[in-house]
């Protein structure tokens, strides 16, 4: 048997700042390419004031694109990661970068609500960007360092709605007149098709040297038993409700984007889709599980589970708090501008730069599940604090429960993602895929919640829902030992990730 060839595994400090080392490089490619995926998805809330304006949107159209924002994000999430696991990062990454850059430039100089609406429900798509450069980062980075560097991507990636927040209002006022806005956000999309070009140039998809692991199997996650089987086919449950809540919210029971027979016939398709995943989820596994799943080819599902329930805990608050909290400044605090508001705001997101790398790190240096445990816990304690913030709170003390908050939040984003790319190599794009559209699902839940309560009650709801994810992560399992790959020359690769 013969060991991967990682160069760099026993390296003892990871040397961010150090562009000739080409992990280094492809590190900061990935989540700059991250980063304008963001960019472009929360190019829209920091405008919503501007949007509003320009359009004559009512509250209800306000808050329907809330919702579709991070609708079609969910499925896209997994049948992204089934790509980077079968075509590589380099050509998956900037397909994606060059589609949702004509999205958004189409997003900017929509005329009417409807296809504002449309646009804003196809950029969704750029969310699943995230799977890509997890599966990037994983293969370029040893064990003990890729909590760390997982963190520094999706971190710095994650500060791109941050970034939109702080600039994007004082760009539409530099560009002037009532579509400024515009401008400003078409400007974000042009970055990224060039951008796109950049990255497919630059990067490799491993170290040279490096096999990079793909799944015997395509069109559905492989597992290694029934009872992993029928728990995948559960946890795909939660991703339709979702969609279905989605299409309830936007019929006449919410803010009546389309009409109650659409709704049924959107449900209807969800069955059929749902039935036709689960077929084909059946016929990817069932004929190795009759035979026997070889030891080089299982995993534990049950961790994949768990991740799930986290990132629905941490970054679905995250998404759904990073879409509401610049308006909930102008409405909670008297006198704030949409620029004030949008600087106050990005401090939320702001922590990505710090908390998320900072996740990652306590991970590899503290161990997986003690770490997540004590981040959700934080979550927790951080929500309960916003949901006692009111007008009559000192604005710097608002702004500093909200960073709080915000470092556990992301810090326990970065310590899930530092256990993915730990469970199955050839699988790290699925498994990122899926548990990254739970954490669209939280979203979708978390909105929808908001849209139904105040503030305060919405900040609570998530700090007790937090909970579920405090006690699912107490069955985690340490990754301990090595992941065994098979190339596609037969060798067997044993991958440290202990």
């Amino acid at each position: 048997m013969s060991e991967p060839s990682y160069s760099a595994q026993n390296s003892s400090k990871l040397r961010i700042l150090n562009f000739a080392d080409q992990k280094i490089k492809m590190l900061h490619l990935a989540w700059f390419a991250f980063f304008l995926t963001f960019v472009m998805w929360f190019a829209h809330a920091p405008l919503l004031i501007h949007i509003k304006e320009a359009l004559a949107l009512s509250d209800a159209q306000v808050k329907a694109l809330l919702i579709l924002n991070v609708a079609i994000t969910i499925p896209a999430r997994i049948v992204v990661g089934m790509m980077v696991d079968r075509y590589g990062p380099r050509i998956v990454y900037s397909l994606v970068l060059f589609i949702s850059a004509m999205l958004c430039i189409g997003f900017a100089f929509a005329q009417t609500y409807n296809m504002l609406a449309i646009m804003r429900f196809l950029l969704g798509f750029v969310g699943a960007g995230f799977v890509i450069g997890i599966r990037m980062v994983g293969e370029w980075f040893p064990h003990n360092q890729v909590g760390t560097a997982e963190g520094i991507y999706g971190g710095w990636g994650n500060f791109g709605s941050a970034a939109a927040a702080m600039t994007l209002p004082a760009l539409a006022l530099m560009f002037g007149g009532e579509n400024g806005w515009r401008y400003a956000i078409a400007a974000v999309g042009v970055i990224s098709a060039v951008y796109a070009l950049i990255f497919y140039k630059l990067v490799r998809n491993t170290p040279k040297g490096s096999v990079y692991f793909k799944p015997k199997k395509t069109g559905g996650m492989m597992v290694s038993s029934w009872r992993d089987l029928y728990l995948l086919i559960i946890m795909n449950i939660p991703m339709y409700l979702a969609l279905g809540m989605l299409a309830w919210r936007l019929s006449p029971a919410g803010v009546e984007l389309f009409s109650t027979n659409i709704m049924y016939g959107f449900w209807g398709v969800l069955v059929v889709l749902f039935i036709g995943q689960t077929q084909q989820i059946w016929s990817v596994n069932v004929e190795h599980l009759r035979a026997g799943v070889a030891e080089t080819d299982k995993y534990s599902f049950k961790q994949v589970g768990i991740l799930n329930v986290a990132y629905f805990t941490t970054f679905g608050s995250e998404l759904a708090v990073v879409s509401m909290l610049p308006l909930y400044f102008i409405e909670t605090f008297e006198g704030l501008s949409a620029v004030k508001a949008g600087l106050l705001a990005s401090g939320f997101a702001f922590m990505n730069l710090v908390s998320r790398p900072m996740g990652g790190w306590i991970s590899d240096k503290f161990g997986r599940r003690k770490s997540m445990l004590i981040l959700i816990g934080g979550l927790a304690a951080g929500y309960f604090l916003m949901g006692l913030m009111d007008s009559h709170w000192w604005i710097p003390f608002a702004v500093i429960a909200t960073m709080l908050c915000s470092f556990f939040v992301q810090a326990g984003e970065g310590a899930v993602f530092a256990i993915v790319p730990l469970i199955k190599r050839s699988m790290t794009g699925q498994i990122a895929g899926m548990a990254g559209a739970y954490g669209n699902v939280g979203a979708v839940v978390y909105l929808t919640v908001l849209s139904y309560v105040d503030y305060s009650t919405f900040f609570f709801v998530i700090a007790a829902s937090a909970l579920v994810g405090l006690f699912s992560v107490m069955f985690l399992d340490n990754p301990k030992g090595h992941i065994t790959e098979v190339g596609e020359d037969g060798t067997v690769h044993h991958i440290s990730v202990g």
